[in-house]
């Protein structure tokens, strides 16, 4: 009688592990599917990627003295046809918002905040 129950136990184990391993990979490939859903990248099926660009210290300090008058902690979400025309028009919105009276500074203001804004997309990508 003894020996039946260690053969049905021997049975049953490798039946259970099985099916753990199965929940664990579906549950990863949900997890994935939805990271991938997040995701700031563009595929075939997706027209738009979606930039946050916020006038938080750190990004004012990356920008410096070009940003004039920010407003502080503010944040904006724009999506356009690439991350660099939704970071572009993200830093025009928030922290290159208010024009200065050298041309130049704006344009700096704006390659400083989309630089920042790119990495800060690449890091999350990552």
């Amino acid at each position: 009688m003894v020996d039946i129950w260690w053969s049905l136990l021997g049975a049953a184990v490798p039946a259970l592990l099985a099916g753990q391993a199965i929940r664990v990979k579906r549950r990863r490939d949900e997890e994935n599917h939805l990271k991938a859903g997040r995701g700031r990248e563009k595929s075939s099926e997706e027209v738009f990627v979606c930039e946050r660009v916020c006038t938080s210290k750190r990004m004012l300090k990356k920008v410096g003295a070009f940003s004039k008058d920010p407003i502080p902690d503010t944040c904006v979400t724009v999506c356009g046809v690439s991350e660099l025309d939704a970071c572009a028009d993200a830093c025009a919105r928030t922290v290159c918002v208010n024009q200065h009276q050298v041309p130049n500074w704006n344009d700096i203001c704006l390659k400083r905040c989309q630089s920042e804004c790119l990495k800060l997309s690449s890091n999350l990508n990552q």
